[in-house]
């Protein structure tokens, strides 16, 4: 029961500090926490596309500087991507159409995530959004729990538009450790009326500091109760970061993972796991 398997599949020589990625037909589309850039990885060529998010794009922005673009959700032909609000700068979305690669809109979402810290009592200091799942009407926010607090939330915004005064509910999911260090959520995906998310241990308490990587899981959230269904520990050494959907065929689901290598390294390692669901 929860019996998987996980092996690396290929690199993408170009990309650095992956983080987020949706598989679409041929086409593999990524982001980077440090890049300004919209990535997409045609499967069949191997060929890489860039799509700049603003003028003067970079690849390997500063710290202080970058958007820090952690979660990609995509609904009705549009890609969502989303800065963690883990500083000031890093608040904003913006939405691409799936198919030109166009830029639809730019939000800037700190109003959004300060309601967010305010209705769950977190600080700005604890707050850091990692993955983001639309489905509609509704979308979830994961907020990872990596400050000072430990708190891991699953908001819940149940509208469609973001900047509208839509209710907000969240759950607080107890998730368990990884090498004795709280872990905290990296990215999360839809599948059926689930919530896959993966979620990854590192030994420091800073949303914006980098720690030791003491390993990832996967685990599972029912939409209708929001409980945790279950967790898997799946790498006591990597920090995946990424989570899309590769199929589902009975008791077996088949998950395309990145790396996030927290370097100035332009790889990106993207991962094959399969992972057996029998019983759940």
């Amino acid at each position: 029961m929860n019996s998987f398997t996980l092996e690396l599949l290929f690199h993408i020589i170009g990309i650095s500090s992956a983080s987020g990625l949706f598989l679409k037909e041929n086409s593999l589309f990524v982001i980077g926490d440090n890049s300004s850039y919209f990535y997409e990885y045609e499967l069949k060529s191997s060929g890489l596309k860039r799509y700049a998010l603003g003028e003067n794009p970079a690849e390997n922005a500063e710290k202080r500087l970058k958007p820090d673009f952690e979660a990609l959700a995509f609904y009705d032909q549009s890609f969502y991507l989303f800065g963690s609000g883990s500083t000031e700068r890093r608040t904003q979305m913006i939405q691409l159409n799936a198919n030109t690669k166009e830029k639809i809109s730019a939000l800037d979402l700190s109003a959004l995530y300060k309601r967010m810290q305010v209705l769950a009592g977190l600080t700005a200091e604890n707050f850091n959004i990692e993955g983001v799942v639309h489905t509609g009407n509704t979308w979830y926010f994961f907020n990872r729990g990596n400050g000072k607090s430990g708190k891991n939330v699953v908001f819940v915004f149940h509208g469609n538009h973001l900047t509208s005064n839509s209710k907000i509910t969240f759950t607080e999911p107890d998730l368990p450790e990884i090498n004795g260090v709280n872990s905290g959520f990296t990215d999360a995906v839809e599948v059926g009326d689930k919530l896959y998310f993966l979620a990854a241990a590192e030994n420091a308490n800073s949303t914006y500091h980098d720690g030791e990587v003491l390993g990832s899981m996967i685990g599972c959230i029912d939409i209708k109760t929001m409980k945790v269904v279950f967790t898997k520990e799946i790498s006591r050494r990597h920090k995946f970061e990424g989570l899309t959907l590769q199929y589902s065929r009975g008791n077996e689901l088949s998950f395309l993972l990145c790396e996030d290598n927290d370097s100035d390294k332009k790889q990106a390692d993207i991962y094959l796991l399969r992972l057996d669901i029998m019983g759940y």
